[in-house]
């Protein structure tokens, strides 16, 4: 038996992530897989397309063998914090043996040289670091310049470094790399070089096209719908189908428009600096662009600095509403510890929960009432805060008139028994 981890966002499952799965097991030689997964909240700051559960039937469905979920406190963070938790769930396991990741440059040894950097911080890194941050430039802009500045005092010269360290996935591959480090995981790495569509391809380029190509045919409507038949597995598009008519329409950024006018309406200029990790003046910005503008889009366009880019902008927002502040996150940070929460599995994947449940380092919980039992108050406080981001999930489905508070209750981990 020889487990493979995999790191994902599934969102939505596609063809590109079918390839990267058998893939991966052909490369490492693993037989079974476990797949940690954002959960409803993506850490582009953004509600996932569809929700946990049926991302993770699309995955199990797939070929996947379990899935588990990744706690909100990291799943909708920078690239460093979302790696580190995946990392620490997986490695808490016992049972896994090999992590294979996609990225643009499918070189390992590059993208180590340059994790080995951010592991160590040397005087000279730090001081280059600085000398950017200085300049105004935004953190991962910084960083990778005093990565490139440090690489060349050293004389050590990855081909193609700028474009390394500015990719998408490259980014992650070396916040992976990072946190087995720190971890002092034995969890070997691999990656694989992506094909065809680049991360942030918008449009759909055949078979194998990006999640957000795919994500912006689906908001086209039902035209979309038919376009990207062919970019997703047939299990993945039976589920959307379900979703659909289920929920009446997929959920977005721009449905939580008046949830986030209104958490940030009750903020004071000074609350705003106090609760989240903001500089002086942006709280002015943002207080003023919630009043000035009524799509999300353009309130953080109107927000947007050199220092502060979309995303993070975006991410911030999300924390706002689900409440995430910097005293809270730092706290629960500090205290490092997780639960296992299992979303989905097949048949091999019971063979491998059973093996996990003697061997992990956190609490697994497949019925989720049972987190009541954990006689731990920061794990409690983690576990309610995914509560509380899934019921402000399916209130951006303003479509649906079911039943939208308490569903981690009431939905259980998904169970293919084909064998």
């Amino acid at each position: 038996m020889k487990v493979l981890g995999l790191i994902t966002e599934y969102n939505p499952f596609h063809n590109g992530h079918l390839y990267h799965l058998k893939k991966s097991k052909e490369i490492t030689g693993c037989d079974y897989s476990i797949s940690i997964m954002s959960g409803n909240f993506v850490q582009r700051g953004e509600p996932a397309l569809v929700d946990k559960w049926t991302r993770a039937k699309m995955a199990i469905d797939s070929g996947v063998d379990l899935v588990i979920e990744l706690p909100t406190i990291y799943s909708s963070q920078s690239a460093e914090f979302f790696a580190y938790g995946s990392i620490k769930i997986l490695d808490s396991l016992g049972i896994v043996d090999c992590l294979c990741f996609g990225s643009e440059i499918g070189n390992l040894n590059e993208l180590d040289i340059i994790s080995n950097i951010l592991v160590d911080e040397t005087k000279e890194f730090k001081y280059f670091l600085k000398k950017y941050i200085s300049t105004g430039c935004t953190y991962p802009k910084a960083r990778s310049l005093a990565i490139s500045d440090y690489l060349t005092l050293k004389n050590i010269c990855p081909s193609n470094i700028n474009k390394i360290i500015s990719s998408p996935n490259n980014i992650l591959a070396i916040e992976y790399l990072k946190a087995l480090k720190k971890i002092n995981s034995n969890i070997k790495p691999y990656t694989i070089k992506r094909i065809n569509a680049e991360y942030h391809d918008i449009n759909m380029t055949g078979k194998i096209s990006s999640a957000t190509a795919i994500r912006n045919e689906i908001f086209k409507g039902s035209f979309g719908m038919e376009k990207i038949k062919t970019a997703v597995p047939t299990a993945t598009y039976s589920h959307l189908k379900n979703f659909l008519n289920k929920y009446g329409s997929f959920n977005n950024i721009e449905n939580y428009i008046q949830i986030i006018q209104y958490h940030i309406a009750r903020f004071s200029k000074e609350s705003l600096i106090d609760l989240f990790d903001i500089e002086n003046g942006l709280e002015n910005r943002i207080l003023n662009c919630i009043k000035e503008n009524i799509t999300v889009k353009s309130i953080l366009d109107c927000i947007k600095t050199k220092r502060y880019t979309y995303t993070r902008l975006q991410r911030l927002l999300m924390q706002m509403i689900i409440g995430l502040d910097k005293k809270t996150l730092s706290k629960l940070y500090l205290e490092d510890n997780l639960y296992i929460r299992v979303l989905g599995f097949n048949q091999k994947g019971k063979i491998l929960l059973n093996k996990a449940r003697k061997k992990a380092k956190f609490p697994i919980i497949t019925k989720f009432a049972n987190y009541k039992k954990i006689k731990d108050d920061n794990l409690n406080k983690i576990i309610e805060i995914d509560k509380r981001a899934t019921d402000i999930y399916f209130l951006g489905l303003s479509n649906y008139n079911g039943k939208k508070f308490d569903l981690d209750y009431l939905i259980s981990p998904y169970i293919n028994t084909q064998k």
